[in-house]
């Protein structure tokens, strides 16, 4: 399974990556599929531009999205708890959802961070898929590829924590270095802070 950020691209240079690596269907999860500054990935216009090249469009942003309506989702300051969400029923489906298409076709999830180590589809989406057999491999603004161990390993580093430790084992480091990345890019709903006096 791929990923993808769809960032400042021009509509035809973001087709040509996912053509560059054989992609033949897109998860979009993103909770609100709209960009402003980027109307070329507003959810009507890239459904229909992947259309044209034959490649095929499911929208999973409801189930997979980072913003989720559920409220036992968000702690006292409003903020979104990837941990708690990714046990929800909803989330858990989309999951299946992901699994089944790559089962059988080359797909990637769709977001809008350039750097994967900025986005929830590595943060919250890739843990789970990983725990149920699958590869998550990322596309890059240029093309190239990383793997989501190679993008936690950076994490690990960004941290400070050594390849190696005595006291830790390396998946335990991942584990980590996604909780504290979860906590820094998770949204903030100030709706849904609690008062406390």
């Amino acid at each position: 399974m791929f990923t993808i950020g769809h960032s400042n691209h021009p509509i035809g240079a973001f087709l040509a990556l996912l053509e560059r690596h054989g992609t033949a269907a897109v998860a979009d999860v993103r909770s609100v599929p709209y960009s402003r500054r980027h109307p070329q990935f507003n959810r009507r216009s890239v459904e229909r531009s992947l259309r044209e090249h034959g490649i095929r469009y499911l929208f999973l942003g409801a189930e997979l999205g980072a913003r989720t309506p559920e409220p036992s989702c968000y702690d006292d300051d409003g903020k979104v708890l990837f941990s708690r969400l990714a046990t929800t029923g909803v989330f858990l489906r989309g999951i299946a959802r992901v699994l089944e298409e790559a089962a059988h076709t080359r797909l990637a999830l769709l977001c809008a961070e350039r750097d994967p180590a900025n986005c929830h589809r590595t943060i919250l989406v890739a843990p789970v898929v990983r725990k149920r057999g699958a590869s998550v491999t990322h596309i890059l603004a240029d093309g190239g590829l990383v793997s989501q161990e190679e993008v936690l390993d950076r994490l690990c580093a960004a941290s400070g924590m050594p390849p190696r430790d005595m006291f830790r084992t390396r998946e335990e480091q991942r584990e980590e270095a996604l909780a504290r990345r979860a906590r820094e890019i998770a949204w903030t709903d100030p709706e849904r802070a609690r008062v406390t006096e």
